[in-house]
């Protein structure tokens, strides 16, 4: 049986863990070779070797231009192109309106804001026409999920990325897509509770917002990317494919 990404080239930033180190697996099962970025070397490598040889990690910061760049000269250099790119650094944190400092803000668009646009706008030159281009938003693009308004702004922001860019770059056959998880079992997700048992209690009341019951995994975030990424969505532009239980739709 043919693969779905043979011989092609992905970029997957914020690859070190959670879905972006679950999407990478399944690119590399699927005949890719991936390039995975992230702030820390230690657990980016030991990605990288959790992935097998088809990977090659690059320490960069999505927010840092000078960083954008520097990687993109190197998987030049490596690889020649990206085929699929796969923007799903970013993260934040919860804080009520009258708590968000401007630094948390600053922090917050520039890591899931900035860095997605100049992500995409630096890779441009490298990705061949009938490329594709998937953006990790979230299920907050569209809801109000209280003490997050910072980070659910940004995630509306990247939803509309993709409608834009999916005019923008038609006439090369790039296609731009969003996925966008309800809550997932990720590192980033046991970040947000300051103990165990918050942890749990954080969990089991997101599992009850959602119509299955549960919280996924990133793994099947990771297969909806493949979707995305590969020609079995050939005729898929500018949508946002929630991936969340049924929790926005009903």
């Amino acid at each position: 049986m043919s693969k779905k990404l043979e011989g092609k080239i992905a970029l997957v930033t914020g690859g070190g863990t959670g879905i972006g180190l679950a999407t990478a697996k399944r690119f590399v099962a699927e005949g890719a070779k991936v390039v995975i970025t992230g702030r820390r070397k230690e657990v980016l490598e030991a990605a990288a070797r959790e992935i097998g040889p088809a990977a090659t990690a690059i320490q960069a910061d999505s927010g840092s231009l000078a960083d954008l760049d520097q990687l993109y000269a190197e998987i030049k250099q490596l690889h020649g192109k990206i085929d699929v790119l796969f923007a799903n650094a970013g993260g934040g944190k919860f804080a009520t309106i009258e708590n968000v400092t401007e630094e948390q803000f600053d922090q917050t668009f520039d890591s899931n804001v900035k860095g997605v646009f100049f992500t995409v706008q630096k890779a441009l030159p490298l990705i061949p026409d009938g490329g594709t281009i998937v953006l990790n938003a979230s299920v907050v693009s569209v809801k109000g999920i209280p003490a997050f308004g910072v980070y659910n702004a940004t995630k509306a922001a990247v939803r509309s990325f993709a409608r834009t860019w999916t005019n923008e770059l038609k006439d090369r056959k790039i296609r731009v897509n969003v996925v966008s998880p309800g809550p997932i079992d990720t590192p980033g997700m046991d970040g947000l509770g300051a103990n165990e048992e918050e942890r749990k209690q954080f969990k089991a009341g997101l599992a009850q917002q959602v119509p299955l019951g549960r919280i996924g995994e990133s793994d099947e975030i990771a297969k909806t990317v493949v979707f995305l990424a590969s020609d079995d969505s050939s005729f898929v532009a500018g949508i946002e494919l929630f991936v969340d239980g049924g929790m926005v739709q009903v």
